[in-house]
């Protein structure tokens, strides 16, 4: 950007020199260039707000897993070693190792055994042929967990898109801001060469001269301020982005307005509705509940298993006996104290919950497009009017000059001549990034930026 009325002051060579310098030398001297696609790439790779997302979804599956292995039969082993001199024990186990002998039914053996040692060996497999359905409605409910911590995944993924996009244009809107307090300046300083020259040939009086001068202490003030404004918004993008410390790179993609949004506030409403991650997060929330009202129902079935047991048992592994147990197991509940009853209406509780929240959810995506919406075409049109106030304000400023060398003229009229370029100059660059933000945010309330 290099405004009209600055190339009477400063011959091309050394405007882009003195360009050059401020653009590069709070920068370091070896920084690469970093493109928003760059920045979007590097922020979806780092930035810890979308691992832990990513996490939660690798969470999710392993949960799937766990809930599937219910249909399965579960085997076990076990190891247990006994010394016990209890009558009943010390018989059984004795027993359990095929040792018993005519002495063994002694009565003063069977009520004083003295000790007995056993190591017993259990292998056990149980298999739940129909527990309720608790497996089958859990696993159901994992698969639907799965698919909702995905959207839960995708929508923080468009978030930190939208939000790496955002942190750079801002700090590209404050280096421009401070471009153009560094073109206003330089042009400032040509005028005080002016007023000087007038005041030393008697032509104003000495307090344009000051006036002039305090009016370039103000912009060297907030020349300071700008350069702080950069370093806060580099500061911004690097922790969007997942970098840890200083933002070691040069931002090389130019903060343009790019083109208008198409298509109608209708259109982009119910691709919001269609699209949003979140919204078919809470979609799948509520398949989930409804499922567990289903599995709290099943609670009242009967609970069918299948159990086999083979047992190894030995005093001192000398000798071994072996023995295996099968059966089959059903369980029916009569009474559960309301405990299965409370636990359905809580289930049509949280179902009720999640409707209400999805209704609220809807409400609010439709809101946040149509806001959006409305902002990107207002900062549009800002772009239009804002364009012509530049072109204005310099012709303006080319004006008074003339003039005020002439002694028509203040030097008041020359310095709110040139606050009026620098006003329209930086609204001129806050259009272009408020339009720009504004897209991003439509973007993102219709769940397509990062399709966009």
């Amino acid at each position: 950007m290099t405004p009209q009325f600055i190339k009477g002051y400063l011959t091309p060579g050394l405007f882009w020199s003195l360009t050059l310098c401020f653009l590069f030398v709070p920068l370091q001297s070896l920084a690469s260039d970093l493109t928003l696609s760059d920045a979007v790439k590097i922020a979806l790779t780092s930035n810890p707000n979308l691992q832990a997302a990513n996490f939660q979804t690798l969470s999710a599956r392993e949960k799937m897993l766990q809930a599937r292995s219910g249909t399965l039969p579960q085997v076990q082993v076990s190891g247990k070693y006994s010394q016990t001199t209890n009558p009943m024990w010390a018989f059984g186990n004795t027993l359990n190792q095929e040792s018993i002998t005519t002495q063994d039914f002694d009565p003063a053996q069977l009520n004083d055994p003295g000790s007995i040692d056993n190591f017993a060996t259990v292998f056990s497999v149980t298999w739940p042929l129909y527990d309720q359905g608790q497996t089958f409605y859990g696993l159901q409910q994992a698969k639907l967990n799965q698919a909702a911590a995905t959207r839960f995944t995708d929508r923080t993924r468009q978030q930190v898109i939208a939000g790496t996009i955002t942190a750079y244009i801002g700090t590209l809107l404050a280096r421009e801001n401070q471009i153009v307090l560094h073109q206003v300046t330089q042009t400032a300083r040509s005028h005080l060469k002016l007023v000087q020259s007038r005041y030393d040939g008697g032509f104003v009086a000495k307090s344009d001269l000051l006036r002039a001068q305090v009016h370039i202490a103000d912009l060297d003030q907030q020349l300071a301020e700008a350069e702080s404004q950069i370093n806060i918004a580099r500061c911004r993008l690097a922790v969007v982005m997942g970098i840890g410390g200083e933002l070691e790179y040069v931002l090389s993609t130019p903060l343009k307005a790019g083109d208008p949004i198409a298509g109608s506030l209708a259109s982009w409403v119910s691709t919001a509705l269609s699209s949003r991650p979140d919204l078919k997060r809470l979609t799948f929330q509520k398949q989930i509940a409804q499922k567990e009202i289903d599995k709290s129902n099943a609670a009242r079935h009967p609970l069918v298993s299948l159990t086999g047991n083979y047992e190894i048992n030995t005093q001192d592994f000398q000798d071994t006996a072996n023995n295996y147990t099968i059966g089959a197991a059903i369980t029916v509940p009569l009474f559960t104290g309301g405990r299965i009853s409370a636990k359905i209406r809580q289930a049509q509780i949280n179902l009720k919950q999640i409707t209400a929240m999805a209704l609220g959810l809807n409400q609010q995506i439709c809101g946040e497009t149509r806001q959006a919406f409305f902002n990107a075409q207002s900062a549009w049109e800002k772009i239009r009017v804002t364009k012509a106030a530049v072109s204005q304000s310099e012709e303006s400023l080319r004006i008074v000059k003339n003039r005020y060398n002439s002694g028509l003229f203040t030097i008041t009229d020359l310095l709110d001549a040139e606050a009026m370029v620098q006003q329209s100059l930086t609204r001129q660059i806050k259009a272009v990034h408020d339009y720009r933000a504004a897209a991003t945010h439509l973007d993102l309330a219709a769940g397509m930026i990062d399709k966009n």
